[in-house]
């Protein structure tokens, strides 16, 4: 692996406003767990949104380890949570476990977009 690999995603909130009557869609990309957080939320879609960009950045920066180890990997194996501090932590899978502690995010969103960047250190 490169010293680091990086994955960038931009989400328009609109969108997730649409998606969120849609139980299918949500199961099948957000963890009950993401789904109850951002459900809690005043601006939900917003909460849903970023996780989504979140999740689509992390892939796009372990993409090549990802196809290296065929493992079959969909949004919903990646994970957003918040640690202690509040701080997005990324989930991954046991496919994917060499990675877990070398993933960090930021995240941001506004009423009409949501960005995050996912840095992987090699």
């Amino acid at each position: 692996m490169k010293p680091f690999s990086l994955g960038v995603d931009i989400e328009e909130v609109a969108r997730f406003k649409k998606l969120e009557g849609n139980l299918r869609f949500m199961r099948r990309v957000f963890t009950p767990e993401e789904i109850r957080y951002c459900s809690a939320k005043k601006k939900s879609a917003q909460h849903f949104a970023v996780r989504f960009a979140a999740k689509e950045a992390v892939w796009k920066a372990l993409s090549p380890e990802i196809r290296k180890s065929r493992a079959a990997v969909g949004h919903r194996d990646i994970g957003v949570k918040n640690d202690a501090a509040g701080k997005p932590a990324v989930v991954l899978p046991a496919s994917l476990k060499r990675f877990r502690n070398r993933v960090t995010l930021s995240l941001s969103h506004t009423d009409a977009y949501a960005v995050a960047v996912a840095l992987v250190a090699g």
